[in-house]
């Protein structure tokens, strides 16, 4: 005789042998789970083709003295390692990460909240204000890289500076300034192109956790006289927590990755190269160091694993917590 099992998500696990059982009860068992998991085998083969392979493939490079022209030299050890951590390219890219990481996640989460407590009110025609709200998150990064650098942050004919023309203009006065957002401020246009983007992002998050409050708690505390600052300081914020723990670490797991602003906005310029730019610079650019690219890679990897593994944590407790 068999038993399945309930998983934390409500699904029946795959049957398994009681405590004692006999070995052919026991292979029965093994049997019945195989023939459940047969399913899913493709799905799983085709993951670990498209993604551990490749990543393998990347370790190996990451150890040997490989460059486009002279062809793999050899076992190196550590040394393309010690190149990463010891280039001065390489630690101010890092720099520009952990920068990049933090205004980003920062201040998109708090636009985020601010969003998500307007949108949680009922009005005419929520629905559609959130549609807009979400759009900017699903334009592809590169063209919405390209409407901030030439039709936002253009010195000519950009939107910024023909708005100071016009206020100007109303205002009777001569000589607007004309500045010239990305060479005076390379990285504040990256932090705010991606704020935009990924602000619609953290506003999801924090709307699902709005809506998941006990209101009859938060009713009682308004009948005991409780302002709107108290309920907000007290009760939401305290139950947001694991959600915007949630949204900053997903978040940053994403951010830590990005190239396409870099590339399309600075081209890596002006102290605003991160490590995905800077490993796409050693691979293709200069001598074409495979071997140092592979292990700043790799790096990239390791910390993102770390930042998903917090992530992980968070969710499987907010999915308890709701369970």
């Amino acid at each position: 005789m068999t038993t399945a099992s309930l998983d934390p998500s409500g699904a029946v696990a795959a049957p398994t042998a009681p405590p004692g059982a006999d070995p052919e009860t026991k292979r029965r068992a093994r049997r019945e789970g195989w023939k459940r998991r047969l399913p899913l085998m493709p799905a799983f083969i085709f993951v670990v083709i498209m993604t551990q392979l490749p990543f393998l493939a990347t370790i190996f490079i990451s150890f040997s003295n490989w460059t486009a022209f002279s062809g793999n030299k050899g076992f190196a050890g550590l040394d393309n390692f010690k190149t990463v951590f010891q280039d001065s390219d390489a630690r101010s890219a890092v720099i520009t990460t952990i920068e990049l990481t933090v205004l980003v996640v920062l201040i998109s989460l708090v636009f985020g909240i601010g969003i998500a407590l307007l949108l949680d009110r009922t009005f005419r025609g929520r629905g559609i204000v959130r549609t807009m709200m979400i759009a900017p998150f699903l334009i592809v990064p590169e063209a919405a890289a390209l409407v901030w650098k030439h039709a936002l942050f253009n010195v000519q004919s950009g939107l910024f500076n023909g708005l100071i023309t016009q206020f100007y203009n109303w205002f009777g006065l001569k000589n607007p300034p004309q500045p010239d957002w990305i060479t005076s401020h390379p990285l504040g246009t990256i932090v705010t192109a991606l704020v935009w983007q990924w602000t619609p992002f953290m506003m999801l998050i924090m709307l699902a956790g709005l809506q998941g409050r006990p209101m009859d708690i938060i009713e009682a505390a308004q009948v005991d006289g409780a302002n709107t600052w108290q309920i907000f300081t007290k009760m939401t914020l305290p139950h947001m927590r694991r959600y915007i723990e949630l949204a900053g670490l997903l978040g940053a797991i994403y951010i830590v990755q990005n190239f396409e602003y870099v590339y399309t906005i600075t081209s890596g310029g002006q102290n605003t190269a991160n490590l995905p730019y800077y490993i796409q610079q050693t691979f293709f650019a200069g001598t074409g160091e495979y071997g140092v690219a592979s292990a700043a890679g790799v790096v990239v990897v390791i910390g993102t694993i770390i930042i998903a593994t917090f992530a992980l944590r968070t969710v499987l407790s907010v999915l308890k917590e709701e369970s």
